[in-house]
């Protein structure tokens, strides 16, 4: 599960994008250079000569604090981090470290913020891929109420379009050059745009198709809190571990009666087990009703529900 390389984008405000570079910096004991392009990019190379990015994006709301009060900015404050290619066990506490500095430095998201996870797809096959829709397709409900995405942002990651899944899951295409028809079929713009309109999704696969053969999950609310991120990113690996693992999967909606509880046993099943991914396992159902422990309830309704033959109990 933490052998597959990914790359992440951290969408912020509070700080300048110059800010951002200077702190990240001095904790990668990098040199800053500024590139002059169209998203007045800062680029970061480190001791170890990867490169870290702080770009400009427009869809974000630009804002800082000012006397206690947060107040709207300008375009300086919209950044962008855009990380090297990653791998969990060695680099993932050289992220959180610098989340947390972007944080102290004064750096926040909004509702406008997001955080994209992109997922090295070299490994994937067609059948993986379409694995991969059918697990987000069968979670959406569930993934779209724990990760409490922001309706501002629903317009950039949207769930995954039922006709799509019918029309993977009726064909089964066998190459990917059948699922990429599939994928922008209904579009009129053509396929090779860099900005095309199928990328928002949570999963987006025009960035596999048509970028740097990634599989890209577009779920995250913007946050500098590093706990949440190892969260999120433990999450997409586990995902892209399942869809290329698993022999199959079903697209139909997991049964969501204990929401709290359905997602603890998945995620243990996808490999969150143990203490090591207790704090990742609350960050990702604290927003669910229900019990974790218990599939109804508690131990009296468990009682309840063998006495009632099986049926839920309603009260």
């Amino acid at each position: 599960m933490f052998t597959n390389h990914f790359g992440i984008e951290i969408e912020f405000t509070g700080i300048t994008r110059c800010q951002a570079a200077k702190v990240a910096a001095k904790y990668l004991g990098g040199t800053i250079s500024k590139l002059g392009d169209y998203y007045d990019t800062y680029q970061i190379i480190a001791r170890d000569g990867r490169v870290w990015k702080f770009m400009y994006d427009g869809s974000l709301t630009c804002q800082h604090r000012s006397e206690g009060r947060i107040v709207d900015a300008s375009r300086k404050y919209s950044v962008e981090l855009v990380s090297p290619v990653l791998l969990y066990r060695e680099d993932i506490d050289t992220l959180q470290g610098l989340v947390r500095r972007l944080r102290k430095a004064g750096g926040f998201a909004n509702p406008s913020c997001g955080i994209h996870i992109h997922l090295d797809g070299s490994n994937h096959t067609p059948r993986s891929i379409r694995n991969f829709v059918n697990i987000i397709a069968s979670h959406n409900d569930l993934f779209y109420k724990a990760l409490q995405i922001e309706p501002e942002r629903m317009r950039y990651c949207k769930k995954m379009d039922t006709w799509l899944v019918h029309r993977l899951n009726q064909t089964k295409p066998k190459t990917f050059a059948d699922i990429e028809n599939i994928w922008y079929e209904g579009y009129r713009e053509n396929r090779n745009q860099h900005y095309h309109n199928s990328r928002y999704h949570f999963l987006n696969l025009h960035s596999f198709f048509h970028g740097h053969y990634t599989v890209e999950l577009r779920g995250f609310n913007g946050t500098l809190h590093a706990g949440k991120i190892r969260a999120y990113v433990v999450l997409a690996l586990a995902l892209n571990h399942q869809a290329l693992t698993q022999k199959s999967a079903s697209y139909r909606k997991v049964q969501e009666e204990n929401e709290r509880f359905a997602m603890r046993t998945y995620l243990n099943r996808i490999g969150f087990i143990g203490d090591e991914f207790k704090n990742c396992r609350e960050h990702l159902y604290q927003h669910l009703s229900g019990n974790a422990a218990w599939r109804y309830g508690s131990r009296e309704n468990v009682r309840s529900h063998i006495r009632n033959g099986g049926q839920n109990n309603e009260t």
